[in-house]
């Protein structure tokens, strides 16, 4: 596919967005229903929160699941599956009469779920020219960032308005559009691969010399482990802004929309900031600032200084400097890859996914009606993470020549 992008090739990368999207909608949106569903199920919001935990599990494992599966079985059988999983385990989801039920079923609607997120980036890259990667996986980012604007928003409005359970229908139907839409516009893009094998031996082989990587486990673990602030605050925040500050589901889906455009705008700054600083530099700046705002926040909460104006801008500085992090850590972390790219940034996800869900956990144990687990645990993050970065300057990693480093791979890690 050369020159413009044609009509088929945009309805195309339109049902790639809504497969990119499915997992932060499947997140946010019913987060703003945390006191509704607590309360309909006769449980506490600590304890709903072990559903987004449950989920975060879910998306970390499949991950790499369908990594072996997408090679082995093209592209589209494997994605009908895991859609097919997300819309049975939506339709539980909305008839839950218990909590415990709730969680079990948000693991399988991620494991589900997740299967359009692994699939997108793999059929972008089959369908388009290398030249054109960049631009078309800089529209799935730029729709996957926007959706955490609106689905809290959309959610809060949904619950206020009707019931927690209607989220999920409207998930369902979401899902029900995908699969039509897979169907009818998108191609198969790889035929099956018969030689590839999926014995655990050989999966696991190469998923261990990707982890066992300087250059991969410094920087993904400083980034995952500097995402895992972020997914302190999901899992917390309904909790403290629902729960302690009073606000309702409208203005907890605007607070959130707002925070969330902070991460927007920052990864778009931090664009124009590579011509002139390294993504080391930046790395470094940003992680920096992020642990003074976290011990700030944190002896707001502790010093009884915090107001609800003071936590929101405070949050929002806090993951404004995840938006330099993210991008800057995931491409260090993938450059010394060429051919395993894929399944290095199959790795990449579920280490972040995978430490993000223990956290979001942990601010669940920690409950104790105030904000301070939350902000402990963000704090915690952002500090552990500069020590894990720092650490890893001092191995002095070498870096990938342009001839270790496939072209393909280049021109996939620029789009970051």
């Amino acid at each position: 596919m050369t020159g413009h992008i044609s009509k088929k090739s945009k309805r195309v990368i339109f049902i790639l967005g809504l497969l990119t999207a499915i997992g932060p909608f499947s997140i946010d949106m019913y987060l703003p229903a945390f006191p509704a569903i607590a309360k309909d199920l006769h449980t506490s919001v600590a304890h709903v929160m072990l559903s987004l935990s449950s989920f975060f599990i879910g998306v970390s494992v499949g991950q790499l699941l369908y990594g072996p599966l997408l090679e082995r079985y093209g592209r589209k059988r494997p994605l009908y599956a895991g859609l097919v999983l997300y819309l049975l385990a939506s339709v539980g989801c909305a008839l839950a009469t218990s909590i415990d039920t709730l969680i079990v079923l948000r693991f399988f609607q991620a494991l589900g779920g997740c299967a359009g997120m692994v699939a997108a980036r793999a059929i972008v890259r089959d369908l388009f020219e290398v030249k054109e990667n960049a631009k078309i996986f800089s529209t799935l980012m730029l729709i996957m960032a926007v959706s955490p604007i609106i689905a809290p928003t959309l959610g809060g409005y949904v619950t206020a308005a009707y019931s927690w359970r209607i989220v999920f229908v409207l998930l369902i139907a979401v899902n029900l559009l995908i699969i039509g839409g897979v169907y009818f516009l998108l191609p198969e893009s790889k035929p099956p691969d018969s030689n590839f094998s999926l014995r655990p031996q050989a999966i696991t082989k190469g998923f261990t010399a990707i982890l066992t990587h300087p250059q991969f486990y410094v920087y993904a673990l400083t980034g995952a482990i500097a995402a895992s602030g972020l997914y302190a605050y999901i899992s917390g925040s309904p909790y403290v802004f629902l729960n302690i500050f009073h606000v309702n589901e409208k203005q907890y889906g605007w607070i959130f929309a707002f925070i969330a455009a902070g991460i927007i705008g920052s990864s778009q700054i931090n664009s124009f900031a590579l011509r002139k600083y390294t993504s080391e530099q930046l790395v470094l700046w940003a992680l920096a600032c992020q642990a003074l705002v976290g011990m700030t926040m944190v002896a707001f909460v502790a010093l009884g200084f915090v107001t609800l104006y003071s936590l929101v801008i405070l949050i929002f500085l806090f993951l404004c400097c995840q938006g330099f992090v993210f991008p800057n850590t995931s491409a260090l972390s993938l450059a010394a890859f060429g051919h395993r790219a894929g399944n290095a940034s199959a790795m990449l996800g579920a280490v972040q996914l995978g430490i993000g869900a223990g956290v979001s956990a942990l601010v669940s144990v920690l409950q104790n009606g105030t904000a301070l687990p939350m902000a402990g645990v963000m704090a915690g993050c952002s500090t552990l993470a500069l020590t894990v970065y720092l650490w890893g300057r001092k191995m002095k990693i070498k870096k990938p020549t342009l001839e270790e480093t496939e072209e393909e791979d280049l021109e996939m890690i620029s789009s970051l």
